[in-house]
């Protein structure tokens, strides 16, 4: 018996780690919201070619990685300044362990989003909580090339993140 997937179905499982791949591919809140956008859209065309060769997950967070590749593509041909989104929630106890959390992550993100984008792709994917044969999948790369770009782009986040870390 086959299960038929929704979009909504995967919207519901997906939709935090689509935002997060969109926001960390795109600064602009309103922009980022546009890119999930398409995600969505790509995902609910390629769903009929879903044969569970590999884990639904994958799946999505490969088609919104190539989005976000696509969309970076684009955007690379007119230049624009960008303002850190630091509206992503984090639950915490108090205020200043919410407000010390936000920091970290906006940190975290303009860190990631400095990084090359082999490196980026890597770390952002790692940082979903993908395995790097996952992230070999949706990369089309080996997983010891994933394990290279991760091991390169430890000590620039590193750098990048500062002696608040």
């Amino acid at each position: 018996m086959t299960t038929v997937l929704t979009i909504e179905q995967i919207a519901q499982e997906y939709d935090a780690m689509i935002k997060r791949i969109a926001s960390s591919y795109e600064a602009d809140r309103h922009v980022a919201e546009e890119l999930v956008q398409d995600v969505y859209l790509a995902i609910w065309r390629a769903l009929p070619s879903f044969r569970a060769a590999s884990s639904l997950r994958t799946f999505v967070a490969r088609i919104a990685t190539n989005r976000a590749i696509t969309h970076v593509a684009r955007a690379a041909r007119s230049p624009r300044t960008f303002e850190l989104s630091e509206d992503l929630p984090a639950p915490e106890d108090s205020l200043e362990s919410h407000a010390i959390a936000v920091d970290r992550e906006a940190r975290l993100t303009a860190a990631v989003r400095s990084l090359p984008l082999a490196y980026r792709q890597s770390a952002l994917l790692t940082l979903e909580g993908l395995a790097p044969k996952e992230i070999s999948e949706i990369l089309g790369i080996s997983p010891n090339a994933v394990a290279v770009r991760l091991s390169r782009a430890k000590p620039l986040l590193r750098q990048l993140m500062g002696d608040r870390s």
